[in-house]
């Protein structure tokens, strides 16, 4: 029996915001399926109902009906963090009819062009809320899951964005809807319904993404740190995803995890140093960069990272002497994951180097000799650093 099923966005609720298209499908529809909010302002029409938002009981409900015409209903638009990501593989032919989802509305609302945003659904998880504010000057958040506005507000200010613009959209096209708008400072404290939604804008947001920071811009102490020209080949060479999970091992101050944290704004650092100092000035450069893609830990590397996720890249700038105990936990977690290690003694590049041919994983050593210049009275001197060793590697095949 061949059906014609229609997957259709309603919008912001079964009234002011559906189309005529998905109107005239529910009309027309035998069975109307779709969670309780879905399908109650289509009760009058007097069709076959199915509650549920569930995919799989969908999908066997729609197999099991003797019904031809069938309407799923979805809020707002099919493609925006919708249940029909899951539910199309599930039902197969069918057709997709868009609604109005709740960035497009709030935005009209807001009167704010939007082409131009950053969407983060927090949903029953946790985001990289700062990161992408950070990154980006127009970040819409879709709520309702645990975060709340003033977690979210908390958080901006924590990281120095107390100034930047909120918009806040609560019950959108019902009629209580409310909006409200200030600074993120001025919601620090608020309670919102939990159908919310929120856009924060920043004008001084980052125009790019930097690689080889400045030493001069982070927060030093007595702790050694990566210098600048020799982070940037390091992060090349580590390749961090946007959304990937990347380990900073001995992380000192915390330069290298920033630059990973940068380069995986969707994603998380893991640092760990077994330095009490180590570990308070990573948190400090964290926040001064606008991180809060990273967590930090002290203590023994190859104790903490036992419980850390699976990393797609790994940086090692000090192993305490435990190099071979921490590349078993990297490969144990991910064979293929990239890997950096640095050295400054040829002993320790000699132990690297015998590591990844244990491991069976290829390896490239580049040797960084950098000199700078200083003032000596009218004179420019040049200033040489230590050369330092970078042996990285991943296995492919």
């Amino acid at each position: 029996m061949n059906k014609d099923i229609a997957v259709i966005g309603i919008g912001m609720d079964g009234d002011k915001t559906l189309t005529a298209e998905a109107k005239e499908a529910i009309e027309s529809a035998e069975l109307i399926i779709g969670a309780r909010r879905m399908v109650k302002p289509f009760e009058h029409l007097n069709r076959q109902l199915f509650i549920s938002y569930d995919p799989k009981e969908i999908a066997e409900r729609i197999r099991a009906s003797e019904f031809t015409k069938i309407a799923v209903l979805m809020s707002g638009d099919c493609g925006f963090y919708s249940g029909t990501e899951k539910l199309l593989p599930l039902i197969g032919d069918c057709r997709v009819i868009s609604g109005i989802s709740s960035p497009v509305y709030f935005f009209d609302r807001i009167g704010i062009p939007w082409q131009d945003c950053k969407f983060v659904s927090l949903h029953g998880a946790e985001a990289n809320i700062v990161r992408n504010v950070f990154s980006n000057e127009k970040v819409f958040f879709l709520l309702g899951g645990k975060v709340k506005v003033s977690e979210i507000c908390q958080r901006l200010c924590e990281y120095s964005l107390n100034d930047t613009e909120v918009y806040i959209g609560e019950d959108l096209a019902a009629e209580n809807e409310k909006i409200s708008s200030g600074r993120a400072t001025d919601f620090t404290g608020y309670e919102n319904a939990n159908l919310c939604v929120m856009v924060v804008i920043n004008h001084n947001y980052e125009r790019f993404t930097p690689v080889g920071i400045s030493d001069d811009c982070f927060i030093r102490g007595k702790i050694p740190m990566t210098k600048s020209e020799v982070r940037a080949v390091c992060i090349s060479k580590l390749a961090a995803e946007r959304d990937g999970i990347c380990w900073d091992i001995g992380c000192g101050t915390g330069s290298v995890t920033v630059e990973m944290a940068l380069q995986c704004a969707d994603g998380r650092v893991y640092a760990v140093d077994k330095s009490p100092e180590a570990e308070e000035l990573t948190r400090q450069n964290a926040i001064k960069f606008g991180c809060d893609n990273i967590s930090v830990f002290c203590g023994q590397a190859e104790e903490e990272a036992l419980s850390f996720p699976a990393p797609q890249s790994v940086f090692i700038g000090g192993s305490g002497g435990k190099l071979s105990e921490i590349m078993n936990i990297v490969l144990s977690k991910n064979p293929y994951a990239n890997i950096v290690i640095t050295a400054v003694t040829l002993e320790t590049l000699n132990r690297a180097v015998e590591i990844f041919a244990k491991a069976n994983i290829p390896c490239e050593i580049s040797q960084i000799a950098v000199t700078r210049t200083r003032k000596v009275g009218s004179s420019t001197m040049l200033n040489a650093e230590n050369p330092i060793f970078i042996i990285s590697g991943a296995r492919r095949t």
